[in-house]
């Protein structure tokens, strides 16, 4: 009897063993991130789109290794102010907290919003901004600027995904992207296993293969007992 207590409380501690499954989360994924503006910023939008000082929320909506989609909402995420687009970009010495980039504007007007680094990430996220706007502000920082021919305040997230990106130099003509962001090398450009995974995964086929598990070994222990008495 004592051999059959044994068994089953090994049992029990195996099961609930592999009911803690470590899954990947939608914040891991989507790097949700609260970022504080002490001033007004311009970020990629509508024409010279302008943010008031105040607290906001990062979050990608779209990740893939040479693309990704990022959405600005309100602190309480009632209200999005853009979806726009980036491009990954390596910075040298990544550091345990979020770092923003601006290209520096004249003198009283805001700064433009640049890049977004996540904690202990070497890869960033470069903006995309609206050609017109993107050649405005090349101009005005002079050194290129990501563009793209589409409107970003009206393009609905499947056209950001395929929508075609080229840097743009001070006088407006296209230069290699290599001037403004370094890509991940070729065999990077695949999607990580974990962002190819649903944001939700359902735990049935786990609690049908445990339901199988208990019936084999309850009656494994039923026998076991008999034999024992």
């Amino acid at each position: 009897m004592k051999l059959f207590r044994t068994l089953a409380t090994a049992f029990c501690l195996v099961a609930l063993c592999m009911l803690v499954v470590p899954t990947a989360t939608a914040d891991e994924l989507n790097r949700e991130t609260v970022v504080t503006f002490s001033g007004p910023v311009e970020v990629p939008g509508t024409y010279a789109q302008i943010l008031p000082a105040g607290t906001y929320i990062f979050e990608i909506m779209y990740n893939q290794s040479n693309r990704h989609i990022v959405r600005i909402y309100s602190q309480d995420k009632s209200h999005v102010f853009t979806t726009i687009m980036a491009l990954p970009n390596l910075r040298l010495h990544p550091t345990d907290k979020t770092v923003i980039t601006f290209r520096e504007r004249p003198a009283g007007q805001p700064e433009a919003l640049r890049a977004w680094f996540s904690p202990n990430r070497e890869w960033g996220e470069e903006f995309v901004y609206a050609k017109p706007r993107a050649i405005e502000l090349a101009k005005e920082v002079n050194e290129p600027v990501l563009a793209t021919p589409v409107e970003l305040a009206a393009a609905p997230v499947e056209v950001l995904k395929t929508a075609p990106v080229e840097a743009v130099d001070p006088t407006g003509e296209p230069v290699e992207l290599a001037r403004v962001v370094e890509l991940p090398p070729a065999e990077a450009l695949q999607p990580a296993a974990a962002e190819a995974l649903p944001k939700t995964a359902s735990s049935l086929p786990l609690i049908g293969l445990i339901g199988l598990l208990s019936l084999g070994a309850g009656f494994a222990l039923s026998t076991l007992s008999k034999q024992v008495v």
